[in-house]
């Protein structure tokens, strides 16, 4: 297994994998796919990753500011989706352990993720790699039309903003 920075030319098997999870209708808020330029606008330059096993991406992962100001230059979230296929393997404590990795070299000493309440393997993974539930927003988005709550969690680094 090796992992490889997401970029335009394997972006599309990215795509594939988002959608099983805008499919699953508790990965993300989502319901549509966004192009690369989209993507590229929302996420940090560092921390675009996917683990390819035999040229078959497994998973990816990213990470993304969460303001502006520059007092949470430190504190980014986290994303994380793993392929159908592939789940319960092992291949998401892969994909977040290297994005915590990738955000403590980086200088990010946070990282903060929502979770829909019924995605209890993205709650369990996040709890596994060190995250802890810090609340949750209630009724914050619509899916399908039906208003979800969102389980904030987030991992403090114990190697950068010490």
């Amino acid at each position: 297994m090796k992992f490889e920075h997401i970029n335009e030319d394997n972006f599309n098997l990215v795509l594939n994998i988002y959608k099983a999870g805008i499919a699953s209708g508790k990965a993300t808020f989502e319901t549509e796919m966004p192009n690369f330029i989209k993507w590229d606008n929302a996420h940090l330059a560092v921390g675009r990753i996917a683990l390819f096993d035999n040229n078959i991406m497994l998973g990816c992962g990213a990470l993304s500011k969460v303001s502006n100001r520059s007092v949470y230059k430190g504190v980014a979230e986290n994303s994380v989706y793993v392929s159908p296929s592939h789940q319960g393997v092992g291949v998401g404590s892969k994909i977040l352990k290297k994005l915590i990795e990738i955000s403590e070299i980086n200088g990010i000493w946070t990282l903060q993720c929502g979770i829909m309440p019924e995605n209890s393997a993205s709650i369990h993974l996040h709890k596994k790699c060190g995250f802890r539930e810090i609340g949750y927003r209630e009724k914050i988005g619509q899916r399908n039309g039906v208003w979800k709550d969102n389980i904030i969690m987030e991992r403090r680094s114990k190697k950068i903003g010490i």
